[in-house]
């Protein structure tokens, strides 16, 4: 469908490995949020019906995603944290335009790209970790991550054309790609 125009080096996976406490951290308040946009978008788009019900799935499995990261937290010993921002998600956010129609392609699309991201960096941790449990996990986080990249795609196929959202695609790509690209790598998804 698209492809990421910036590839995550070799490092971010090395600072994630050496601090993967506090990369579980970030990972439970990146599901929890994840959830919540969900079920944020299907609160304003009521009347989407195919939105209205990938939406309700996403928020679902993210918010199982984020039990599941709180057991690995409380596995090792630690305690949940109060939420932090991540400035990657903020930053393609203050991307969206003003307008019903086109904020809601931009919501769908960025949606997406975020989703790519986390299937990329998700995978990298997966590819990482020695055979276990925690393995096994991120694998499955990752194949998610990918389904719910198209499920964005596709929302955004069933109310637009084609044409504009490849034009509005490659705008955000590329946006996306200077954005993480100038980030400061650190044990944290973005």
């Amino acid at each position: 469908m698209f492809e990421l125009m910036y590839q995550t080096p070799n490092q971010w996976t090395e600072t994630v490995l050496e601090q993967f406490d506090e990369f579980l951290f970030d990972h439970a308040t990146a599901e929890k949020k994840a959830s919540g946009m969900a079920l944020s978008m299907l609160s304003h788009y009521p009347d989407k019906l195919l939105l209205v019900n990938k939406m309700l799935e996403i928020a679902i499995e993210e918010l199982a995603h984020f039990r599941e990261v709180v057991k690995l937290i409380h596995q090792r010993g630690l305690i949940t944290q109060a939420d932090t921002k991540d400035d990657y998600v903020n930053q393609l956010r203050s991307y969206f335009r003003k307008g019903t129609d086109v904020y809601l392609l931009d919501r769908l699309l960025i949606g997406a790209i975020i989703e790519a991201r986390g299937f990329e960096r998700f995978s990298l941790i997966a590819e990482a970790l020695k055979p276990s449990a925690e393995k096994k996990f991120y694998q499955s986080i990752a194949a998610s991550e990918s389904r719910h990249k198209d499920d964005f795609y596709i929302i955004a196929q069933h109310y637009f054309t084609q044409q504009i959202i490849d034009l509005r695609m490659q705008e955000l790509l590329q946006i996306e790609a200077d954005i993480t690209s100038k980030l400061p790598f650190r044990a944290a998804l973005h």
